[in-house]
């Protein structure tokens, strides 16, 4: 099972160039690659000031997920629970509940994100 962090999944759906060889083949490869909910709010978030220059909306880049049999993880309170026991490494909420959510359900997170494997988590790039 993997999730993919933010950049991973606007780069598979936009410019799949931008992965390594071993997360595009884990991608392809895998029965169970799920998206946080909180990766498609952080995409509105950066979009709305400027961050993010993507013309898809929210709902778009939820249907081309669809159609990657990408599925959504939503935020269960588990997960908000568990963010309240990570170490303060990094300081990004969205990044902190995804490894929280990696953590809940065991699951490989796909990131460029150096700091993520600090948290002692599975990580693959």
């Amino acid at each position: 099972m993997i999730i993919l962090d933010t950049h991973t999944l606007i780069w598979f759906l936009m410019d799949e160039e931008k992965l390594s060889e071993p997360a595009k083949k884990a991608i392809h490869e895998s029965d169970d690659v799920f998206v946080s909910v909180a990766s498609l709010w952080e995409i509105a978030i950066k979009q709305s000031i400027g961050k993010l220059d993507i013309e898809s909306t929210i709902q778009e880049i939820a249907e081309s997920c669809s159609k990657e049999y990408i599925s959504l993880l939503n935020i269960t309170p588990e997960h908000m629970e568990g963010v309240k026991h990570l170490s303060h490494i990094h300081g990004d909420p969205f990044d902190r509940l995804i490894i929280s959510q990696v953590k809940c359900i065991e699951a490989t997170l796909i990131t460029k994100d150096e700091n993520m494997p600090k948290y002692g988590i599975d990580v693959l790039w």
